[in-house]
């Protein structure tokens, strides 16, 4: 009998979690979730340029002030990683149908783990740039390099590493740029700029979204 009482409880705990693990929610799903919301409201239209990444494009709510004249979806996301804009992509890249995608992401790879070397996200950006060639094959790519923060000094020279690879890979692709704001955002001897940062030292001021601006503009396609 105690047997059985035993048995019973593990088929419990099994059955449970099971239940558990099929209704736990993969990373960022109440983001994707809200742009479906306001997708629903009013659909984007098509040939607007897409920019999709992480927090530094979240954050940056008013970009089409920046760009007046261009038409701009803003569809960065949380603390994504590239992995999450892959996962992502059928949501927020493919039902747009862009005339060009901007990406910033890859600077939340390195901070996830000491592990993540500068070669896995290169892989990983390399991935991400495939997916989108192959259902979107002339829609141009630009990459915005990964940015200097003062709260991840210790990673720029993983930044520095990736940001070459991923700037030689696109240099051997069509239709493609790379946008250089990690040197626009260095002081003279070499730190990150402290002023254009908000308290978290990670994410920017107005100041320095306008060296994103002044640097991004002359590739946005008219």
């Amino acid at each position: 009998m105690k047997k059985l009482k035993v048995t019973g409880v593990f088929l419990f705990l099994l059955v449970t979690t099971e239940l558990l693990a099929q209704t736990t929610l993969p990373p960022f799903w109440d983001d994707i979730q809200n742009f479906k919301k306001q997708d629903s409201i009013k659909f984007p239209s098509k040939n607007q340029i897409l920019f999709v990444g992480s927090s530094s494009f979240t954050m940056w709510t008013d970009v089409h002030n920046y760009f007046p004249g261009q038409k701009i979806i803003n569809r960065g996301f949380g603390g994504s990683s590239l992995p999450d804009v892959i996962r992502y992509a059928d949501k927020i890249i493919f039902p747009y149908h862009p005339k060009q995608i901007v990406i910033y992401c890859g600077e939340n790879d390195l901070a996830a783990s000491d592990t993540v070397t500068a070669q896995m996200v290169f892989n990983r950006f390399k991935k991400l740039f495939v997916l989108i060639r192959k259902r979107l094959p002339s829609v141009p790519i630009v990459f915005v390099s990964l940015k200097p923060s003062p709260s991840r000094v210790h990673l720029m020279p993983k930044m520095t590493a990736a940001n070459i690879m991923i700037k030689n890979y696109l240099s051997k692709n069509k239709r493609t740029g790379f946008v250089d704001v990690y040197h626009k955002m260095l002081k003279p001897n070499g730190k990150p700029m402290d002023d254009i940062f908000l308290e978290d030292k990670l994410h920017m001021t107005a100041e320095g979204y306008k060296i994103w601006q002044k640097a991004i503009k002359p590739y946005l396609k008219k």
